[in-house]
Protein backbone atom coordinates (compact mmCIF):
# COMPACT_ATOMS: atom_id res chain seq x y z
CA UNK A 1 0.00 0.00 0.00
CA UNK A 2 2.95 2.18 -0.67
CA UNK A 3 5.05 3.86 -3.23
CA UNK A 4 5.45 2.20 -6.62
CA UNK A 5 8.27 3.95 -8.43
CA UNK A 6 8.68 4.60 -12.15
CA UNK A 7 11.02 2.74 -14.48
CA UNK A 8 12.30 3.23 -18.01
CA UNK A 9 12.10 -0.51 -18.66
CA UNK A 10 11.86 -3.77 -16.75
CA UNK A 11 15.61 -4.19 -17.18
CA UNK A 12 16.20 -0.80 -15.55
CA UNK A 13 13.99 -1.88 -12.67
CA UNK A 14 16.15 -4.86 -11.94
CA UNK A 15 19.36 -2.88 -12.27
CA UNK A 16 18.06 -0.25 -9.87
CA UNK A 17 16.91 -2.90 -7.42
CA UNK A 18 20.27 -4.62 -7.44
CA UNK A 19 22.13 -1.35 -6.91
CA UNK A 20 19.97 -0.39 -3.94
CA UNK A 21 20.59 -3.33 -1.67
CA UNK A 22 21.44 -0.95 1.20
CA UNK A 23 19.54 1.89 2.80
CA UNK A 24 22.09 4.54 1.92
CA UNK A 25 20.31 6.22 -0.95
CA UNK A 26 21.18 9.44 -2.71
CA UNK A 27 18.44 11.94 -3.48
CA UNK A 28 16.99 11.98 -6.95
CA UNK A 29 16.24 14.86 -9.25
CA UNK A 30 12.95 15.82 -10.83
CA UNK A 31 10.96 12.92 -12.18
CA UNK A 32 11.95 11.83 -15.65
CA UNK A 33 11.26 8.79 -17.75
CA UNK A 34 15.00 8.25 -18.21
CA UNK A 35 16.13 8.27 -14.58
CA UNK A 36 14.93 5.52 -12.27
CA UNK A 37 14.93 6.29 -8.54
CA UNK A 38 16.03 3.73 -5.95
CA UNK A 39 13.91 0.68 -5.34
CA UNK A 40 12.07 0.93 -2.00
CA UNK A 41 14.19 -0.28 0.92
CA UNK A 42 11.88 0.92 3.70
CA UNK A 43 8.28 -0.18 4.19
CA UNK A 44 5.49 0.71 6.64
CA UNK A 45 2.42 -1.43 7.25
CA UNK A 46 -0.51 -0.64 9.51
CA UNK A 47 1.68 -0.95 12.61
CA UNK A 48 4.98 -2.49 11.54
CA UNK A 49 8.07 -1.29 9.72
CA UNK A 50 10.88 -2.94 7.76
CA UNK A 51 14.14 -1.62 6.33
CA UNK A 52 16.95 -3.12 4.31
CA UNK A 53 20.30 -2.31 5.83
CA UNK A 54 23.44 -1.49 3.88
CA UNK A 55 24.82 -4.84 2.81
CA UNK A 56 21.41 -6.40 2.17
CA UNK A 57 20.37 -7.43 5.69
CA UNK A 58 16.69 -6.99 6.59
CA UNK A 59 15.31 -5.64 9.85
CA UNK A 60 11.65 -5.33 10.94
CA UNK A 61 9.83 -4.13 14.05
CA UNK A 62 6.43 -3.20 15.48
CA UNK A 63 3.18 -5.18 15.50
CA UNK A 64 3.74 -8.89 14.98
CA UNK A 65 0.46 -10.62 15.80
CA UNK A 66 0.32 -12.21 12.33
CA UNK A 67 4.07 -12.77 12.02
CA UNK A 68 4.56 -9.70 9.82
CA UNK A 69 7.91 -8.85 11.45
CA UNK A 70 9.22 -12.15 10.07
CA UNK A 71 11.40 -13.20 13.00
CA UNK A 72 9.64 -16.53 13.54
CA UNK A 73 7.48 -15.27 16.41
CA UNK A 74 4.24 -13.36 16.93
CA UNK A 75 5.73 -11.08 19.58
CA UNK A 76 5.64 -7.31 19.04
CA UNK A 77 9.07 -5.72 18.70
CA UNK A 78 9.79 -2.13 19.75
CA UNK A 79 13.31 -2.12 18.29
CA UNK A 80 14.60 -3.38 14.93
CA UNK A 81 14.82 -7.19 14.79
CA UNK A 82 16.85 -9.09 12.18
CA UNK A 83 14.88 -11.21 9.72
CA UNK A 84 16.91 -14.37 9.15
CA UNK A 85 20.55 -14.16 8.16
CA UNK A 86 20.27 -13.42 4.43
CA UNK A 87 22.20 -10.41 3.11
CA UNK A 88 20.67 -10.36 -0.35
CA UNK A 89 17.46 -8.37 0.17
CA UNK A 90 16.98 -5.58 -2.37
CA UNK A 91 13.45 -4.15 -2.27
CA UNK A 92 10.50 -4.45 0.10
CA UNK A 93 6.90 -3.42 0.73
CA UNK A 94 4.47 -3.86 3.61
CA UNK A 95 0.72 -4.35 3.53
CA UNK A 96 -1.67 -3.93 6.43
CA UNK A 97 -0.29 -6.99 8.23
CA UNK A 98 1.93 -8.78 5.72
CA UNK A 99 5.30 -8.09 4.15
CA UNK A 100 6.94 -9.06 0.85
CA UNK A 101 10.47 -8.56 -0.43
CA UNK A 102 12.70 -9.43 -3.38
CA UNK A 103 16.26 -10.78 -3.21
CA UNK A 104 19.17 -10.16 -5.59
CA UNK A 105 18.61 -13.57 -7.20
CA UNK A 106 15.15 -12.45 -8.32
CA UNK A 107 13.25 -14.61 -5.85
CA UNK A 108 10.20 -13.24 -4.03
CA UNK A 109 9.40 -13.90 -0.37
CA UNK A 110 6.36 -12.99 1.77
CA UNK A 111 5.29 -13.40 5.41
CA UNK A 112 2.63 -12.38 7.91
CA UNK A 113 -1.14 -12.47 7.49
CA UNK A 114 -2.38 -14.86 4.82
CA UNK A 115 -6.12 -15.20 5.44
CA UNK A 116 -6.86 -14.19 1.84
CA UNK A 117 -3.87 -15.84 0.19
CA UNK A 118 -1.93 -12.57 0.03
CA UNK A 119 1.40 -14.34 0.64
CA UNK A 120 1.06 -16.20 -2.66
CA UNK A 121 2.38 -19.52 -1.31
CA UNK A 122 -0.71 -21.51 -2.32
CA UNK A 123 -2.17 -21.54 1.18
CA UNK A 124 -4.11 -19.33 3.58
CA UNK A 125 -1.79 -20.08 6.49
CA UNK A 126 -0.14 -17.18 8.32
CA UNK A 127 3.66 -17.26 8.19
CA UNK A 128 5.94 -15.81 10.86
CA UNK A 129 9.05 -16.12 8.69
CA UNK A 130 9.64 -15.48 4.97
CA UNK A 131 8.23 -18.10 2.58
CA UNK A 132 9.12 -18.20 -1.09
CA UNK A 133 6.49 -17.31 -3.69
CA UNK A 134 6.69 -20.01 -6.34
CA UNK A 135 9.94 -20.87 -8.10
CA UNK A 136 10.41 -17.76 -10.22
CA UNK A 137 13.74 -15.93 -10.25
CA UNK A 138 12.65 -12.91 -12.30
CA UNK A 139 10.72 -10.84 -9.74
CA UNK A 140 11.71 -7.18 -9.68
CA UNK A 141 9.41 -5.08 -7.53
CA UNK A 142 6.46 -5.93 -5.26
CA UNK A 143 3.58 -3.99 -3.71
CA UNK A 144 1.58 -5.28 -0.72
CA UNK A 145 -1.94 -3.98 -0.08
CA UNK A 146 -4.46 -4.82 2.61
CA UNK A 147 -5.21 -8.39 1.52
CA UNK A 148 -3.75 -8.56 -1.98
CA UNK A 149 -0.28 -8.33 -3.47
CA UNK A 150 1.04 -7.53 -6.94
CA UNK A 151 4.50 -7.73 -8.49
CA UNK A 152 6.30 -7.08 -11.78
CA UNK A 153 8.77 -9.46 -13.43
CA UNK A 154 11.79 -8.66 -15.60
CA UNK A 155 9.84 -9.61 -18.74
CA UNK A 156 7.38 -6.77 -18.04
CA UNK A 157 4.52 -9.02 -16.99
CA UNK A 158 2.34 -8.15 -14.01
CA UNK A 159 1.04 -10.66 -11.47
CA UNK A 160 -1.43 -10.31 -8.57
CA UNK A 161 -2.83 -12.57 -5.87
CA UNK A 162 -4.92 -12.54 -2.69
CA UNK A 163 -8.39 -11.08 -2.15
CA UNK A 164 -10.37 -10.15 -5.26
CA UNK A 165 -13.85 -9.17 -4.06
CA UNK A 166 -13.82 -5.90 -6.01
CA UNK A 167 -11.62 -6.95 -8.90
CA UNK A 168 -8.37 -5.68 -7.42
CA UNK A 169 -6.44 -8.55 -9.02
CA UNK A 170 -7.37 -7.28 -12.47
CA UNK A 171 -8.44 -10.69 -13.81
CA UNK A 172 -12.04 -9.73 -14.53
CA UNK A 173 -13.12 -11.07 -11.13
CA UNK A 174 -12.87 -14.67 -12.37
CA UNK A 175 -11.76 -15.77 -8.91
CA UNK A 176 -12.75 -14.50 -5.46
CA UNK A 177 -9.43 -15.37 -3.83
CA UNK A 178 -6.14 -16.39 -5.44
CA UNK A 179 -3.51 -18.04 -3.25
CA UNK A 180 -0.91 -18.06 -6.03
CA UNK A 181 0.12 -15.36 -8.54
CA UNK A 182 -2.22 -14.74 -11.49
CA UNK A 183 -1.03 -12.86 -14.56
CA UNK A 184 -2.84 -9.59 -15.24
CA UNK A 185 -3.75 -9.66 -18.91
CA UNK A 186 -1.11 -10.32 -21.54
CA UNK A 187 0.78 -7.01 -21.63
CA UNK A 188 4.55 -7.21 -21.28
CA UNK A 189 5.33 -3.54 -20.75
CA UNK A 190 4.33 -3.06 -17.12
CA UNK A 191 6.86 -0.94 -15.25
CA UNK A 192 5.54 -0.50 -11.70
CA UNK A 193 2.55 -1.34 -9.52
CA UNK A 194 0.89 0.08 -6.40
CA UNK A 195 -1.75 -1.61 -4.24
CA UNK A 196 -4.27 0.13 -2.01
CA UNK A 197 -6.93 -1.31 0.28
CA UNK A 198 -8.95 -2.83 -2.58
CA UNK A 199 -7.61 -1.12 -5.68
CA UNK A 200 -4.50 -1.35 -7.80
CA UNK A 201 -2.74 1.07 -10.15
CA UNK A 202 0.25 0.48 -12.40
CA UNK A 203 2.36 2.29 -14.96
CA UNK A 204 3.60 1.00 -18.28
CA UNK A 205 6.89 1.75 -20.00
CA UNK A 206 5.07 4.03 -22.44
CA UNK A 207 4.19 6.40 -19.58
CA UNK A 208 0.52 5.43 -19.41
CA UNK A 209 -1.30 4.82 -16.12
CA UNK A 210 -3.85 2.07 -15.49
CA UNK A 211 -6.07 1.35 -12.47
CA UNK A 212 -8.61 -1.30 -11.41
CA UNK A 213 -10.57 -2.59 -8.42
CA UNK A 214 -12.63 -0.52 -5.98
CA UNK A 215 -13.53 3.01 -7.05
CA UNK A 216 -16.39 3.82 -4.68
CA UNK A 217 -14.45 6.92 -3.60
CA UNK A 218 -13.11 7.68 -7.08
CA UNK A 219 -9.69 6.19 -6.31
CA UNK A 220 -9.26 4.72 -9.80
CA UNK A 221 -9.32 8.15 -11.43
CA UNK A 222 -11.70 6.92 -14.11
CA UNK A 223 -14.57 9.27 -13.31
CA UNK A 224 -16.62 6.45 -11.76
CA UNK A 225 -17.92 5.59 -8.29
CA UNK A 226 -18.19 1.84 -8.68
CA UNK A 227 -15.53 -0.71 -9.50
CA UNK A 228 -13.49 -1.99 -12.43
CA UNK A 229 -12.33 -5.61 -12.68
CA UNK A 230 -9.69 -5.24 -15.40
CA UNK A 231 -7.03 -2.55 -15.99
CA UNK A 232 -8.50 0.70 -17.38
CA UNK A 233 -6.42 3.58 -18.64
CA UNK A 234 -6.45 6.81 -16.61
CA UNK A 235 -6.87 9.68 -19.06
CA UNK A 236 -4.68 10.03 -22.13
CA UNK A 237 -1.41 11.30 -20.65
CA UNK A 238 1.80 9.44 -21.42
CA UNK A 239 3.92 11.25 -18.85
CA UNK A 240 3.08 9.35 -15.67
CA UNK A 241 6.29 8.65 -13.78
CA UNK A 242 5.35 7.26 -10.35
CA UNK A 243 2.11 6.12 -8.73
CA UNK A 244 1.20 5.28 -5.14
CA UNK A 245 -2.03 3.91 -3.68
CA UNK A 246 -3.40 4.75 -0.25
CA UNK A 247 -6.44 3.33 1.52
CA UNK A 248 -9.04 4.81 -0.85
CA UNK A 249 -7.04 7.43 -2.72
CA UNK A 250 -4.21 7.56 -5.22
CA UNK A 251 -1.42 10.01 -6.05
CA UNK A 252 1.06 10.15 -8.89
CA UNK A 253 3.94 12.26 -10.21
CA UNK A 254 4.41 13.15 -13.87
CA UNK A 255 7.69 13.54 -15.73
CA UNK A 256 7.25 17.33 -15.64
CA UNK A 257 7.48 17.22 -11.82
CA UNK A 258 3.79 17.93 -11.19
CA UNK A 259 1.82 16.04 -8.53
CA UNK A 260 -1.71 14.71 -8.99
CA UNK A 261 -4.12 12.98 -6.57
CA UNK A 262 -7.66 11.58 -6.67
CA UNK A 263 -10.16 9.57 -4.61
CA UNK A 264 -11.30 10.07 -1.03
CA UNK A 265 -10.45 13.38 0.62
CA UNK A 266 -12.02 13.13 4.07
CA UNK A 267 -8.77 14.18 5.77
CA UNK A 268 -7.36 16.35 3.01
CA UNK A 269 -5.19 13.49 1.75
CA UNK A 270 -5.50 14.72 -1.84
CA UNK A 271 -3.55 17.84 -0.89
CA UNK A 272 -6.43 20.08 -1.90
CA UNK A 273 -9.58 21.31 -0.18
CA UNK A 274 -12.98 19.84 -0.96
CA UNK A 275 -14.59 16.44 -1.32
CA UNK A 276 -13.60 13.31 -3.19
CA UNK A 277 -12.29 13.50 -6.74
CA UNK A 278 -13.01 10.88 -9.41
CA UNK A 279 -10.31 12.11 -11.79
CA UNK A 280 -6.74 13.31 -11.22
CA UNK A 281 -6.48 16.84 -9.84
CA UNK A 282 -3.20 18.73 -9.62
CA UNK A 283 -1.84 19.46 -6.16
CA UNK A 284 -0.85 23.12 -6.19
CA UNK A 285 1.29 24.50 -9.01
CA UNK A 286 4.72 23.24 -7.95
CA UNK A 287 6.58 21.31 -10.65
CA UNK A 288 9.51 20.03 -8.60
CA UNK A 289 8.02 16.89 -7.05
CA UNK A 290 10.37 13.90 -7.24
CA UNK A 291 8.34 11.26 -5.43
CA UNK A 292 5.17 10.59 -3.46
CA UNK A 293 4.06 7.92 -1.00
CA UNK A 294 0.45 7.37 0.10
CA UNK A 295 -0.55 5.57 3.27
CA UNK A 296 -3.94 4.97 4.80
CA UNK A 297 -5.21 8.59 4.79
CA UNK A 298 -1.91 10.46 4.67
CA UNK A 299 0.58 11.22 1.90
CA UNK A 300 4.15 12.52 1.81
CA UNK A 301 6.16 13.82 -1.10
CA UNK A 302 9.71 14.99 -1.79
CA UNK A 303 10.85 17.88 -3.96
CA UNK A 304 14.00 18.36 -5.99
CA UNK A 305 15.49 20.60 -3.29
CA UNK A 306 15.47 17.67 -0.85
CA UNK A 307 12.57 19.00 1.21
CA UNK A 308 9.81 16.74 2.54
CA UNK A 309 6.11 17.58 2.62
CA UNK A 310 3.19 15.66 4.16
CA UNK A 311 -0.58 16.14 4.30
CA UNK A 312 -3.87 14.45 5.22
CA UNK A 313 -4.76 12.55 8.38
CA UNK A 314 -2.64 13.74 11.31
CA UNK A 315 -4.37 12.03 14.23
CA UNK A 316 -1.16 10.35 15.36
CA UNK A 317 1.19 13.13 14.28
CA UNK A 318 2.01 11.37 11.01
CA UNK A 319 2.17 14.63 9.05
CA UNK A 320 5.29 15.34 11.09
CA UNK A 321 4.72 19.05 11.71
CA UNK A 322 4.67 18.75 15.51
CA UNK A 323 0.86 18.86 15.70
CA UNK A 324 -2.10 16.51 15.37
CA UNK A 325 -4.05 18.85 13.09
CA UNK A 326 -5.20 17.42 9.77
CA UNK A 327 -3.67 19.17 6.74
CA UNK A 328 -5.35 19.57 3.35
CA UNK A 329 -2.33 21.09 1.66
CA UNK A 330 1.28 19.88 1.61
CA UNK A 331 2.97 20.92 4.86
CA UNK A 332 6.74 21.01 5.12
CA UNK A 333 8.38 18.61 7.57
CA UNK A 334 11.13 20.52 9.37
CA UNK A 335 13.80 22.38 7.45
CA UNK A 336 16.06 19.53 6.30
CA UNK A 337 16.97 19.37 2.61
CA UNK A 338 18.40 15.86 2.64
CA UNK A 339 15.23 13.76 2.35
CA UNK A 340 15.10 11.11 -0.38
CA UNK A 341 12.08 9.75 -2.23
CA UNK A 342 12.63 6.40 -0.52
CA UNK A 343 9.67 6.77 1.84
CA UNK A 344 6.94 4.71 3.49
CA UNK A 345 3.69 6.31 4.62
CA UNK A 346 0.79 5.12 6.81
CA UNK A 347 -0.39 5.87 10.32
CA UNK A 348 3.33 6.21 10.85
CA UNK A 349 5.90 7.37 8.32
CA UNK A 350 9.52 6.49 7.71
CA UNK A 351 11.82 8.25 5.24
CA UNK A 352 15.49 7.89 4.37
CA UNK A 353 17.92 10.79 4.17
CA UNK A 354 20.85 11.09 1.80
CA UNK A 355 23.30 10.16 4.55
CA UNK A 356 21.55 6.80 4.97
CA UNK A 357 19.78 7.78 8.19
CA UNK A 358 16.25 6.48 8.71
CA UNK A 359 13.70 8.73 10.42
CA UNK A 360 10.22 7.75 11.61
CA UNK A 361 7.25 9.47 13.29
CA UNK A 362 3.52 9.12 13.95
CA UNK A 363 1.68 6.27 15.64
CA UNK A 364 3.76 4.02 17.87
CA UNK A 365 1.23 1.90 19.76
CA UNK A 366 3.00 -1.34 18.79
CA UNK A 367 6.56 0.00 18.69
CA UNK A 368 6.52 0.64 14.93
CA UNK A 369 8.81 3.67 15.29
CA UNK A 370 11.59 1.40 16.51
CA UNK A 371 12.70 3.61 19.41
CA UNK A 372 12.09 1.06 22.14
CA UNK A 373 8.90 2.77 23.32
CA UNK A 374 5.22 2.91 22.42
CA UNK A 375 5.11 6.71 22.58
CA UNK A 376 3.53 8.58 19.68
CA UNK A 377 5.80 11.10 17.90
CA UNK A 378 4.59 14.12 15.94
CA UNK A 379 7.99 14.99 14.48
CA UNK A 380 10.72 12.86 12.86
CA UNK A 381 13.24 11.07 15.03
CA UNK A 382 16.10 8.89 13.90
CA UNK A 383 15.91 5.10 14.13
CA UNK A 384 19.06 3.28 15.20
CA UNK A 385 19.56 0.26 12.96
CA UNK A 386 22.09 -2.33 14.19
CA UNK A 387 25.13 -2.77 11.99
Amino acid sequence: MKMARWWRSAGTVLAAALMSAGITVAGVGPASASAAPPAPTVAAGYAHTCAIRSGGALWCWGSNGRGQVGDGTTTNRTIPTRVGDATTWTTIDAGTSHTCAVRTDGTLWCWGSNNRGQLGDGTTTNRSAPVRVGTGTTWVVVSAGDAHTCAVRTDGTLWCWGFNRLGQLGDGAVVYTATSPLQVGTATNWASVATGFAHTCATRTDGTLWCWGDSTAGQLGLGILSYQTTPARVGTATTWAAVTAGYTFTCAVRTDGTLWCWGDNGYGQLGVAGTYQTAPIQVGSTATWTGVSAGFDTACGTRSDGSLWCWGNNTAGQVGDGTTTHRSTPTRVGSATTWTSNAATGYHNCVLRTDGGLWCWGNNAAGELGDGTTTQRSAPQQVTLPS
